[in-house]
């Protein structure tokens, strides 16, 4: 489950390589009006759940004016298939229209308060928070018990970024992001010895 780290926060610079082999920075997309950043991966269930739809999304928002950058921070020792080869052929395989970086270090993803995979971040043109939460409603079917206080998952909705769709139109337009802003559910970041952060 997703954070939801404070509103109005202004977004951490990162250097990252990403699929094609190119570093890439925030300053590299300075002229976008709205910048959607993406903590993912190429296992977790969630992610997988919502993929097709998210690159969808992101080549009909992209014209208009949102930029979509995506992140893998996970430790591929835990999990191999998350590592920078299975990163290059995922975003192949997928047909990614936005960069897919990166983030061995795992210093972004603490830098952002990423915790989960999907974990979305959503800056206005001033590049300050607006949304960090849900892609939409729509939940993968795994087997996980019960979170008590949380609503049980609902995998009979469809994906359609309806959460995400809101979030960027009110930016584009210029307007408050509406509420409620739904955390993003999702799998934790695969955290390396020492990194894992005091909220994980």
């Amino acid at each position: 489950m997703s954070r939801q780290v404070g509103e109005g926060e202004t977004a951490p610079d990162f250097d990252l390589p990403d699929t094609l082999g190119e570093r890439r920075s925030l300053a590299d997309f300075a002229d976008k009006p709205a910048l959607l950043v993406a903590f993912i991966c190429n296992h977790c269930p969630f992610v997988l759940h919502i993929i097709d739809e998210l690159v969808a999304f992101a080549k009909e928002y992209e014209p208009i004016g949102l930029q979509v950058v995506a992140i893998s921070s996970n430790d591929p020792s835990e999990f191999p298939e998350d590592d920078y080869d299975h990163m290059r052929h995922f975003a192949q395989e997928k047909g990614f229209p936005f960069p897919y970086l990166h983030d061995e270090s795992q210093d972004v993803a603490l830098a952002y308060g990423a915790i989960c995979t999907p974990d979305f971040f959503l800056y206005d043109r001033d590049r300050k928070l607006v949304y960090n939460g849900q892609f939409d409603a729509s939940r993968p079917k795994i087997n996980r018990p019960p979170v008590p206080g949380l609503p049980p998952l609902r995998t009979d909705l469809p994906v359609t970024g309806e959460d995400m769709r809101r979030a960027v139109d009110a930016v584009l337009a210029g307007q408050p992001v509406p509420e409620p802003h739904h955390p993003s559910a999702g799998c934790s970041i695969k955290w390396k010895e020492g990194k894992d952060p005091w909220w994980g």
